[in-house]
């Protein structure tokens, strides 16, 4: 292969990602990474930092005893590169596709930031960093304060927990250094609430961020991206919410035990958390199967695009409904909120739909074959590793070498595998110089 197809864009990003995950997994390897002080496995090292690098948290061991204070703060820093490179590299890529484009002026909603211009590079790296350090400074200082004063720990613990949270919340990296997660303030919205604000301020994507910051206030004049995002993030918590309570309001092991404005805020922060974020409240290993079902879907789709968020991306899922509804009006147009969405825009939806849903079908059967755990926690295991989500019923560490290698591969792809698959297929569009005779298959 030549050197400038390797220096290629779209390659570039999953080698810089690679490298980081073989440095960090050397790291962890490290005696002084481990709390006694005794070198880590080689897998469980490079489970722990694929899953940091990719902002998923799935982890094998539990993160607060098992790495030192050292290998914690390695860790952060893994799911803070992870977080933040993804974004630069995703606002990166999708300026490169518009500057393909710019002649044609073919934007399509999908390849991650479409809806940004030439011109916007500058800014949108200094809001990209301003965003982030603004957001996890505040997020810190309240979770910190919150547990000096009404938890009593020590300041030194309280400001380490929060600044940990605080960036795994921002990132979508689902990363606790509690071995229940985040059960033990399920009660407790002043924990809960800036956490469920970081998560969704940086799920939501810095191309929305971005319009946001420039027309907050002429919402006539966002992009169609902008709101086909915030529409369905909108649609996608409210829907999420209300199913769950609905699910769970008299589960004991979950709601049933809570007063009803506990029920309320804990199943407000599990569909905030569901896509991508991670982090969970109840015993995730005691939802009802109606609930797994919903987590499947609220995990797979995920966040916004150019964002911390993982999944196949809200932009996509609403641009195939669109696609739907206008199939079932009779329409030759695909349109949403006064604008036709292009014909690219939804054979690049399709594709990564098809494409994502085969990869979870194949993780899923691999990972059936290797372990008889029972089918619905395998393929919310291998859903939330392909989406970067992070929640799991706790099969993790029970499952085979073999299967956690393959939950490896699925946290690298469904991380790096979306964005590259997105700007491939819009850089590799061209004009054919002849179109075949059509026809029409029979359909359904």
């Amino acid at each position: 292969m030549k050197i400038r197809e390797v220096q290629h864009p779209a390659r570039v990003v999953p080698l810089a990602f690679l490298i980081t995950i073989l440095i960090g997994t050397g790291v962890l390897m490290l005696p002084m990474s481990r709390a006694d002080a005794l070198a880590a496995p080689w897998l469980t090292a490079l489970f722990t930092a694929v899953s940091a690098v990719c902002v998923t948290g799935l982890v094998t061991v539990d993160t607060g005893t098992y790495w030192s204070p050292f290998g914690q703060w390695v860790i952060m820093a893994l799911f803070q590169i992870g977080g933040f490179g993804m974004m630069t590299a995703a606002t990166l890529l999708g300026l490169l596709v518009n500057r393909s484009f710019r002649l044609r002026a073919r934007l399509t909603a999908q390849a991650e930031t479409h809806t940004l211009g030439i011109g916007d590079v500058a800014s949108v790296a200094k809001l990209v960093l301003v965003v982030t350090l603004i957001v996890e400074v505040l997020t810190a200082v309240a979770l910190a304060l919150r547990l000096r004063t009404a938890y009593e720990l020590p300041w030194a613990e309280a400001g380490w927990s929060g600044l940990f949270h605080a960036l795994s919340a921002f990132n979508n990296a689902g990363f606790s250094i509690h071995a229940d997660g985040l059960t033990r303030y399920a009660s407790d919205g002043l924990i809960l609430t800036p956490i469920m604000l970081a998560i969704v301020i940086g799920g939501l994507g810095f191309p929305v961020l971005n319009d946001l910051r420039r027309r907050f206030r002429d919402p006539n004049h966002w992009s169609v991206h902008t709101k086909l995002t915030l529409v369905g993030s909108a649609v996608l918590l409210v829907g999420g919410t209300i199913l769950l309570l609905g699910f769970e309001w008299s589960n004991p092991r979950t709601l049933g035990p809570m007063p009803a404005a506990d029920k309320l805020l804990a199943a407000i922060f599990a569909s905030v958390s569901a896509r991508t974020a991670g982090f969970n409240a109840i015993d995730i290993g005691g939802l009802t199967h109606e609930s797994l079902g919903l987590h499947y879907f609220l995990m797979f789709i995920g966040g916004g695009s150019a964002g911390t968020a993982g999944g196949v991306k809200v932009g996509t899922a609403m641009i195939l409904v669109m696609l739907v509804i206008a199939e079932i009006r009779g329409r030759m147009d695909t349109e949403a909120f006064g604008r036709r969405i292009s014909h690219s825009a939804q054979r690049q939806a399709i594709t990564v739909l098809v494409l994502g849903s085969a990869v979870v079908v194949l993780g899923t059967v691999f990972i059936l074959h290797t372990t008889d755990i029972a089918t619905d926690q395998v393929i919310f295991e291998v859903i939330s590793a392909f989406a970067t989500v992070g929640l799991s019923t706790g099969i993790t560490a029970e499952l085979p070498e073999s299967a956690q290698l393959m939950l490896t591969l699925l946290m690298y792809v469904g991380r790096v595998g979306t964005i590259t698959l997105a700007v491939s297929l819009a850089l590799g569009e061209h004009r054919m110089p002849f179109r075949y005779p059509e026809e029409h298959p029979v359909v359904g």
